[in-house]
Parts: structure tokens; C-alpha cells; sequence
């Protein structure tokens, strides 16, 4: 069995080479956003055309993005939402809500300090992991049936 894996959200620190590393020998594909920040928010004008207001500039970006962004939500089979502690990931929140509307296992990432905030997110998760390790396990376990240790 091939897993389908889309790790989505924080795009600051190494969580998702993390999780690729950790699961290497397993038989999963990883898909994901642009994590180059820049790429991100300039795809839509340096695609389509500049434009002079910011709103409209970081629509353009928006939306080309979704195009990626839901292709990769709807081929996974496993969606991990990783929400970090510097920034406010709405995105993150929507692929969630996404993932979970498409039926998605979907396993949520974040530390102590987001469990109140993060309490209907976490709901509609199979699975809340508090570091990259414990995704791997799952995976690992999916797939193998084997525990850590």
C-alpha cells in the first residue's frame, strides 16, 4: 500500500524534512504547498500580471496557489496540518476544514501551547501529534502495522 501524504501549513522550520526523513524506507509520496515564501505570495502577479493594489495582488497569488493546494488536498490520503508558534496559519486552518470536508485522515501538528486554541481543528482530526516523530510513528504504523520501539 502507497500513502499519499500532504503536509500542510508552517512553512518556518524543517518539520516537513523531518517527517520525510523519519519515514524513509516507507512506501509514501509527499506532496505539499511552494514553501518558498516569495514564489508563494508573487505566483499570481508574476503569472498573470502585475497589479497596483496589494489586495488584488495577493488575490491573484490566492488563488493560483488553491489550484495547487486543492489538487494535492484531494489526492492525499493522509493530510498532516502542522500549525507553528510564531505565525497565525489561516491557511492552515482552511486545509484542514478542506481535508475533513473530503472525508482526509487527517492528522493535526502543533505544541501544548495551541490545544484551546486549536480545539475544533483538533476534533476533526484522526490523529494530534505534538512533534514530526509521532507522525512518522503513525505512518509507520499504517503502513506496517508495526510499533515504535
Amino acid at each position: 500500500m502507497t500513502l499519499n501524504v500532504y503536509l500542510s501549513g508552517e512553512i518556518h522550520t524543517d518539520w516537513r524534512e523531518q517527517i520525510i526523513a523519519g519515514a524513509t524506507g516507507l512506501d509514501v509520496r509527499f506532496n505539499g504547498p511552494v514553501t518558498d515564501h516569495a514564489a508563494s505570495d508573487d505566483c499570481g502577479v508574476a503569472i498573470l500580471g502585475a497589479e497596483d493594489q496589494k489586495f488584488w495582488h495577493d488575490r491573484k497569488g490566492a488563488q493560483v496557489n488553491a489550484i495547487r493546494t486543492r489538487k494535492g488536498l484531494e489526492d492525499a490520503d493522509v493530510v498532516v496540518v502542522r500549525f507553528g508558534d510564531k505565525y497565525k496559519q489561516w491557511n492552515a486552518a482552511f486545509d484542514a476544514g478542506y481535508a475533513a470536508a473530503l472525508g482526509k485522515s487527517l492528522i493535526i501538528l502543533h505544541g501544548p501551547d495551541h490545544q484551546h486554541a486549536l480545539k475544533e481543528v483538533d476534533a476533526a482530526a484522526l490523529a494530534v501529534a505534538e512533534d514530526p516523530s509521532q507522525v512518522v510513528a503513525i505512518l509507520r504504523y499504517v503502513l506496517t502495522g508495526s510499533l515504535p520501539g
